[in-house]
C-alpha cells in the first residue's frame, strides 16, 4: 500500500535476462532511471522471487501482474513457465498473464488454455512485436475462450521502439469488430494508444463499456497532454494503473505523479486498484 491505498501494478515484465535481445536492456536502463531493478536478479540474470517480492513490497505494490512474451522478431521468447517460481513464492502478490502469438502457436486456443491452466488471469496479445493483425478472424476462437473463462484480453496499443516491431498493428481501431462482437470480453489497451493513437484509444474507452486503458509506459504527468482533447476526470474512470516495470523509475513515483493530477480521490482509488479488480479475476483487492 501507499498512504493507505491498495496498489495493483497491472503491467510488469520479469523475464530471465538470457532470453532477451540487446534492445530490451537499452529500453529498461533508459526508462528506469536510478530505480534498482537489477537487484531483483542474480548473477546469472535470473529473477530471484524473494528479491523481486521485497522490491515491489518496498514500492508499495500489493498485486503485480507478470507478463510473458513470445515475440522472437522483437524481444525474444520469455515463456510463462519461467514465471512460475515467482508465483509459487508469493501467490498473493503475483498473478500471471498469458501470451500467445499466432505465428508460433497453432491453434492459439490450445496454448492459451495451457497458460490459463497455469494460473493466468488474462491473455495478452502483442501484435506489434509479433507482427500480426489482432483483427484476424483466426483469433476469434481465442476471444471466445476468454469470454468463457471470464478473463480479459490485454492488447498492446500504440508504437514500439524495438527493432522488428510493426507499428501499424498497434492501431486500437483494429480491435473495433472484436470489441463489438465480444461484448462480454473486457479489452485492455496496454499503453493507452501510445504515439499516434491516443485519441482513438480514449474514444473507444469512453464509447465501449468493455474497453479500458492501461497506463504502462506513460509518465502520469504527461497524461493531460496525451489526452488533451478529452475530459480527463471522465477518461480516468477507464484507466488501469500499470508501470511497464522495469522500464519505470519506480511504481511509487508513478503513483505520486498520478495523484498530482488532481483527480477525484475515488477516481484515483479506482485507477490504482478498483478498476483492475473489476477486470482481472481473483485479485482479492
Amino acid at each position: 500500500m501507499i498512504d493507505g491505498e491498495t496498489v495493483v501494478d497491472a503491467h510488469v515484465h520479469v523475464p530471465r535476462l538470457s532470453t532477451l535481445k540487446p534492445a530490451w536492456f537499452e529500453w529498461a536502463d533508459s526508462f528506469s532511471g536510478d530505480h534498482p531493478w537489477r537487484d531483483a536478479y542474480d548473477q546469472r540474470g535470473d529473477p530471484v522471487p524473494e528479491r523481486l517480492d521485497a522490491l515491489l513490497e518496498a514500492q508499495g505494490v500489493d498485486r503485480a501482474l507478470l507478463f510473458c512474451e513470445y515475440s522472437p522478431r522483437a524481444t525474444g521468447i520469455q515463456p510463462i513457465d519461467d514465471l512460475l517460481p515467482i508465483l509459487a513464492h508469493n501467490p498473493v502478490r503475483f498473478r500471471l498473464v498469458a501470451n500467445v502469438n499466432p505465428h508460433l502457436h497453432h491453434p492459439v486456443v490450445a496454448e492459451a488454455e495451457r497458460q490459463l491452466d497455469l494460473g493466468a488471469v488474462a491473455v495478452k496479445l502483442h501484435p506489434v512485436h509479433g507482427g500480426f493483425d489482432p483483427a484476424d478472424k483466426e483469433l476469434y476462437p481465442l476471444y471466445a475462450l476468454c469470454g468463457e473463462r471470464g478473463v480479459p484480453v490485454v492488447v498492446h496499443s500504440g508504437t514500439s521502439s524495438f527493432p522488428g516491431a510493426r507499428a501499424r498493428f498497434g492501431d486500437p481501431q483494429l480491435l473495433l469488430d472484436a470489441v463489438e462482437d465480444f461484448p462480454d470480453v473486457q479489452f485492455v489497451f496496454a499503453h493507452g494508444g501510445r504515439g499516434w493513437w491516443y485519441d482513438t484509444a480514449a474514444f473507444l474507452a469512453l464509447a465501449k463499456p468493455n474497453v479500458w486503458l492501461d497506463l504502462a509506459g506513460l509518465p502520469p504527468r504527461k497524461l493531460p497532454e496525451y489526452y488533451a482533447r478529452f475530459d480527463l476526470p471522465r477518461l480516468a474512470t477507464r484507466w488501469i494503473f500499470g508501470t511497464d516495470w522495469p522500464g519505470v523509475p519506480g511504481a511509487s513515483r508513478n503513483v505520486a505523479a498520478l495523484r498530482a493530477l488532481g483527480l477525484p480521490a475515488d477516481t484515483v482509488r479506482a485507477v490504482l486498484s478498483g478498476n483492475a479488480a473489476k477486470v482481472f479475476p481473483g485479485l482479492g483487492v
